[in-house]
């Protein structure tokens, strides 16, 4: 697989290897787990034609990025400083920001701790919420399997997953996507508390449609060079990230937003009744968008689509 001209941009002490194409605003585009920069592939060349400087980051512990081993060194304060610095290590005080599943978490708490700089943002498939103990241990499933919970000892997972890259990213993948039966995703809660998640996870028959042999090449690749260690860390600091931002406790979005899902994707159902309380952190709420056919990775299950979303939001935003 072609790699594009990577940037190695120095922010908030880690270097963030960095996909930098076109001129105009800047557009920040952040992947979460277990993604790299990849994931936007087919999104970064429209967004750069349609005259926006468009920057796609390896987060660190990601990919080609800075992967420090300490879990504090990936607290929520640190990953939105990450991309702040990274704005203006490329001249711009300012930026809109879209991120999808971590990355979108990133990115609402960047856009409330950082709200002079981060003039837009748009979340995909992942609603804004202040983390509480039920999203450690879901109410009544204390016996059950539940990834978040599994993942907070450090080198359980990543022993598991690292001993086979190719099957876990398969795997999470296609158990994530529409191509997989409804809540394929959540049936690990029908699991033993004991399990593993590449046990829980079913095994697909063949590639989806949206994900070819060398694209799959890429992401392993990416996973064998980086392993786990990082992208996991992420998850063992879900525990501190509002005891350690008690000002943004009942805070509101001033910037405008909007937020973008595939109609299929299980994380939409952590919480059921997400639309009804959603919107009501947002002063600007442009729209909310459910894609149909799309499940967790809407950028890749349906590109054009997805394309299209941003760039409604974008023009709306900072019109070219």
């Amino acid at each position: 697989m072609h790699e594009p001209d990577f940037r190695y941009i120095e922010t908030n002490g880690v270097t963030l290897r960095t996909v930098v194409e076109g001129e105009g605003p800047l557009v920040i585009l952040l992947h979460g787990w277990p993604q790299c920069w990849f994931l936007w592939r087919h999104q970064i060349a429209p967004l750069a034609r349609a005259g926006y400087r468009v920057a796609v980051p390896d987060q660190r512990g990601f990919g080609g990025s800075s992967r420090p081993a300490a879990v504090g060194e990936y607290d929520i304060r640190k990953m939105s400083g990450d991309v702040v610095g990274l704005a203006r290590a490329l001249g711009h005080e300012t930026f809109n920001l879209i991120g999808h599943d971590w990355g979108c978490i990133i990115a609402w708490n960047t856009a409330l701790l950082h709200p002079a700089r981060c003039r837009a943002v748009m979340g995909l498939s992942v609603p804004f919420w202040r983390v509480g103990q039920e999203t450690l241990d879901p109410p009544g499933k204390d016996d059950r399997y539940w990834y978040i919970r599994h993942f907070q000892t450090p080198g359980r997972i990543e022993a598991e997953l690292e001993a086979d890259v190719r099957t876990a990213l398969l795997k999470i993948y296609c158990a994530l996507s529409a191509d997989a039966p409804p809540h394929t995703w959540l049936g690990q809660l029908a699991h033993p508390r004991a399990s593993g998640l590449l046990e829980v996870l079913p095994a697909p028959s063949a590639l989806p449609a949206w994900l070819s042999e060398d694209e799959l090449d890429y992401y392993v690749a990416q996973y064998r060079h980086s392993g786990f260690r990082g992208p996991c860390n992420l998850y063992r600091n879900l525990p501190t990230m509002s005891a350690i931002t008690p000002e943004l406790e009942g805070a509101r979005f001033t910037q405008p937003a909007a937020f973008l899902a595939g109609r299929e994707d299980d994380v939409l159902h952590y919480d059921p009744d997400w639309q009804s309380w959603f919107p009501q952190a947002f002063d600007d709420l442009r729209f909310i968008e459910l894609i149909p056919g799309a499940g967790h990775w809407l950028q890749l299950e349906k590109p054009a689509e997805t394309t299209t979303q941003l760039l409604r939001f974008l023009q709306e935003v900072e019109p070219r």
